[in-house]
């Protein structure tokens, strides 16, 4: 009996006559529709949808957007529109919505590089790597929310079972919510994501999924697909999938962890050293690093954690209950309690929330490394102590600093931190603090329950 060979769905970019190979790919998997895709200064997914056999013009012209209509874009409505070029190596079919493929590519205004473009920014600075022969690797791991509201429109675990008080790793967890993840996971893989794990994390309806590294731009282009999927496919199962960093004061928070890695082109990992003398794998080049990123570490904050709901998250824990969001600007030897933990051979920074607009987080994390290297930083001598058993005076004698705790005063510190204004655009950062600002402002004012509780009969 002979079989039917199964159509690939994952696209691989020739380097000769590419867009006749990419037309009869989209006419193999009968693709209508083009998504052209962005994100606004949020992160927040942008796309226009453009008919399959109108590729060569997105291709070429690009798909047209009025700028004035995005956030955090500078435009004007008399200025030319923002257009979105496509770049073909980022086709992607998405298998969750048959007859769709996304393309990413360049923001262009007036036939140049848009510099608020996100991508354009991480861009920029993967750029400037490769004219060192170096590339970024990066492994992002997301986590979420799988909730829904009930009929007190509260917000709850999508499933009702999930009432463990330390739900960790539970099976049931995993069992129960198949439907789901079993779907999530096919998507995922059949664009070409290899998810090498699932599990349920600390708080009730809150998971992980980690899938392997890539190229920096390539990961920050595969959580989009990741966020994409995720939320389509917990709407289509009557579920919300939530990236809020802090669902409440007492769930653990969202992160997103930050593994990276420096290559050369044969595929070296630059930041390996099996003689490190501290025993943590470490090269010279990734302590460079290491120390360009603590010392930009408060400025980092404001992209990594961007909401006001970021710094519930980041906040200091305890023996019995530790936060697993460092505040302390601090590393060790796979110390889960300092700011970045060592895994042998790499970096994990491990103060970023789901939040983050990941175009934005990984460039600036390239930036200070970069200035840590080109300035042939040292860092500090690294710390294995948990810091969640230590009193503040104590953290203080160690000479560690702390993060910002507040949204408004990463902003400060971002306002101030003329290395990542150089780097990411001048223009790119004023807008982000506007932006923010505002954000900020408009929290203040706010006057919550916590308020009225404890204030309303008071003094």
């Amino acid at each position: 009996m002979s079989r039917n060979t199964p159509k690939s769905t994952q696209w691989q970019c020739p380097e000769e006559n590419a867009l006749a190979a990419a037309q009869a790919f989209l006419a193999e998997h009968n693709v209508q529709y083009l998504l052209a895709q962005f994100v606004d200064i949020h992160g927040g997914i942008k796309s226009k949808c453009v008919p399959a056999h109108c590729l060569e013009s997105l291709l070429t012209t690009g798909a047209g957007f009025a700028g004035a209509a995005v956030q955090g874009f500078t435009i004007s409505p008399q200025d030319p529109e923002y257009m979105l070029v496509g770049d073909l190596s980022t086709l992607t079919l998405l298998t969750w919505l048959p007859g769709y493929a996304v393309i990413r590519g360049r923001g262009q205004v007036a036939d140049k590089d848009y510099p608020l473009d996100c991508r354009n920014v991480l861009l920029k600075q993967t750029d400037r790597l490769k004219e060192r022969g170096w590339a970024f690797m990066t492994g992002l791991e997301p986590e979420f929310y799988l909730v829904k509201r009930d009929d007190n429109d509260q917000v709850v675990p999508f499933d009702s079972s999930d009432t463990l008080a330390k739900p960790t790793y539970d099976y049931q967890g995993i069992t129960r919510n198949t439907a789901f993840l079993e779907a999530l996971h096919q998507s995922l893989e059949a664009t070409g994501l290899k998810v090498y794990q699932i599990d349920h994390e600390d708080a009730n309806g809150q998971f992980e999924l980690n899938f392997d590294y890539d190229e920096a731009l390539k990961t920050a282009d595969n959580i989009q697909l990741f966020k994409m999927s995720a939320k389509e496919i917990a709407h289509r199962n009557g579920a919300i999938c939530s990236f809020l960093p802090k669902l409440s004061s007492t769930t653990t928070g969202n992160g997103m962890h930050v593994h990276c890695s420096m290559q050369d082109e044969l595929g070296t990992n630059l930041f390996h050293d099996a003689n490190d003398p501290n025993g943590m794998g470490l090269s010279k080049l990734a302590y460079q690093f290491l120390a360009g990123v603590t010392l930009h570490a408060k400025a980092l904050t404001a992209l990594l954690c961007p909401s006001v709901n970021s710094y519930k998250r980041l906040v200091s824990g305890t023996p019995e209950r530790p936060s697993w969001a460092p505040v302390y600007i601090a590393y060790g030897d796979n110390n889960r309690s300092a700011m970045l933990r060592i895994p042998y051979g790499r970096i994990e920074i491990r103060i970023g929330d789901s939040s983050m607009n990941a175009y934005l987080a990984t460039a600036a994390i390239i930036a200070a490394g970069l200035h840590g290297i080109e300035q042939e930083l040292t860092p500090s001598k690294p710390i294995n102590t948990n810091f969640f058993t230590l009193t503040h005076a104590q953290v203080d004698e160690l000479g560690v600093e702390r993060l910002p705790e507040t949204l408004n005063d990463a902003l400060d510190e971002l306002a101030s931190d003329l290395v990542l204004q150089e780097a990411l655009g001048p223009e790119l950062i004023n807008a982000f603090i506007a932006i923010k600002r505002t954000e900020w402002q408009e929290y203040h004012r706010h006057v919550s329950e916590w308020e009225l509780n404890r204030y309303l009969e008071f003094y």
